[in-house]
This record gives C-alpha cells, sequence and structure tokens, in this order.
C-alpha cells in the first residue's frame, strides 16, 4: 500500500478543496463526493471518477473497501490519506473516509430525454443547495426523469446539495434553462404538460388533479413547475403559460429510499411534480 498523504499540500488535496466552490466546479467540470452511499451510486452509475480518496483508518465497512480495490485493479486512480487530514477535509461529522472527485456538469435541455410517461420537476430560481438535493434525492425515489433549474439556480453540485442527495445526482438528470420562456418553449415542442404552483396562488394545491402520464400513455407527458425559488424568499408571479396546480403524494420508492420523511404528506419546499408511479428499480443496499 502507497504511503499515506497527510500534507495539505499535495495536489488532490488542494483540488478537493478548490472544488468547494463553484467557479472551479464550473471551470473544471468536477465536484467532490463523499460518503459509501453515494461514491457507491457514483461507482454503479457508470460517472467519471478522477480519483478515489480513502482514509483507511476510517473507511472499515468490507464492501466498500472491496469495490475501492476492485476500482483499483481497473485502473482507477486511488490516494489514501491521513484520518486527521480527511477530517478537515470533510463535509460531515464522523466522516466515513471515502471520498471521490467526479466529473459532472449540467444538462442542456435537448439531453433530456421525454416519453410518453415521464414525470420532471422543474425549479425557478432554487437558491438553497441543500433544498435542491433533498428535491433531486425525491425525484429519484418517486422515479422522476429529470430535475430542470430555472435561471439563476444554485448549483447542484454545490457540497450542500451533493451531501443531501445521498448519490441521487447520479440517478436523475438535472438540467438547465436561461429563462422560463425557453423552458416552456421546450415544454411545448415536445408536448409536455406543465403544472406551476405559487405562494400567490388562490387555492390549495392538494385539491387539484394532475394527469397520470403512466396511468394514461397516451396523453400529454407530464411535468412540474414551482415558480419560487425554495427557501430563498423569491416568488415571482406564475409565468401566463401555467397555472396554479397541485401534487399528490408520492406513493412508492425508488432508489432513494432513505429519503427520511420528505415524501411525506406535506408540502416540499419548492416542489411541484405529476403524481408518481414507481417501476421498482432496485439498488445495492449499503451502510
Amino acid at each position: 500500500m502507497a504511503d499515506l498523504i497527510t500534507s495539505t499540500g499535495n495536489p488532490v488535496v488542494k483540488r478537493m478543496r478548490q472544488l468547494s466552490e463553484r467557479k472551479h466546479r464550473r471551470r473544471e467540470g468536477a465536484f467532490v463526493v463523499e460518503g459509501v452511499q453515494p461514491v457507491w451510486q457514483a461507482v454503479e452509475a457508470g460517472a467519471g471518477i478522477e480519483v478515489l480518496v480513502v482514509a483507511p483508518e476510517l473507511l472499515r465497512y468490507e464492501p466498500a473497501l472491496r469495490m475501492v480495490r476492485e476500482r483499483e485493479e481497473r485502473g482507477v486512480r486511488v490516494v489514501r490519506v491521513g484520518a486527521g487530514l480527511f477530517t478537515r477535509l470533510s463535509e460531515r461529522d464522523g466522516p466515513s473516509g471515502l471520498a471521490a472527485i467526479v466529473r459532472g456538469r449540467l444538462r442542456e435541455l435537448d439531453e433530456i430525454t421525454v416519453r410518453p410517461d415521464s414525470r420532471m420537476v422543474v425549479l425557478y430560481e432554487v437558491a438553497n443547495p441543500g433544498n435542491l438535493g433533498t428535491i433531486v434525492r425525491t425525484a429519484d425515489a418517486t422515479d422522476t426523469a429529470a430535475v430542470i433549474l430555472i435561471g439563476r439556480a444554485t448549483d447542484p453540485f454545490d457540497p450542500a446539495a451533493v451531501k443531501a442527495s445521498m448519490g441521487a445526482l447520479f440517478n436523475v438528470p438535472v438540467a438547465h434553462a436561461a429563462t422560463a420562456d425557453e423552458f416552456f418553449s421546450w415544454a411545448a415542442d415536445r408536448g409536455v404538460t406543465v403544472a406551476t404552483t405559487s405562494a400567490a396562488a388562490e387555492s390549495n394545491f392538494w385539491n387539484h388533479r394532475v394527469p397520470d402520464p403512466a396511468r394514461h400513455p397516451a396523453r400529454r407527458r407530464g411535468a412540474g413547475i414551482a415558480p419560487g425559488g425554495a427557501g430563498a424568499g423569491r416568488h415571482p408571479a406564475p409565468h401566463p403559460h401555467g397555472g396554479h396546480r397541485g401534487v399528490p403524494q408520492p406513493r412508492r420508492l425508488g432508489r432513494g429510499a432513505a429519503l427520511r420523511g420528505v415524501a411525506r404528506r406535506g408540502r416540499p419546499a419548492g416542489l411541484s411534480a405529476a403524481p408518481c408511479g414507481s417501476r421498482g428499480r432496485s439498488r445495492r443496499p449499503v451502510e
């Protein structure tokens, strides 16, 4: 085994610290993932892993250690660091000892595949990265096809968003539209039905129903949009192309089973979606 890295001057350590800033993530097209489950999901999803960072004194979960060895044998770079250094780099209390630098970028709208049974979540200028990560995790659990950000949104690769997503970023495509007009034009071209929500709406969203594209495949495709920025205090007037429509509660879980109550009956901050089904995707259980 290679010597443990303990110096903050190591290039990989420096890069991990740089990637905590959005400008570096955007320029390099990479971000840091930490934790056994998120890193494992990145591996299983075939994400572009540049380097695995392991603290042998902290990582005791044998399946994860075996996964690291297998990746290393297949040519993935593995860097081993001391427990103290990993703890200083970590965004978590009680770090697990496993992280990765992963390549990633926001998708363009044209990269999103829209099928007859697709459901999407669309967020207008969502500002809180933790909220965004939680919404991505909920989207994964409810078999949502994509999360689409509009306008000056927070970065889905921000450490807080990555942590809150618990690896769901590798299962759910996240795309960006510069303006609401760009999104509505894209949706209209693809026959996507849009249901909007707003803090200024006069009726309660639980009193409305959105057609379920899984039950009615001949109808238009389903999508959701939240015109207000979650956690940002920004609630602009609804776009004229959308109405004040509501959201039924999610019914079954997909990959992101660790929702911790996010999908209970109650309004997720800034979230709107069509009725949610599940195709029963399985995932490898990890601790």
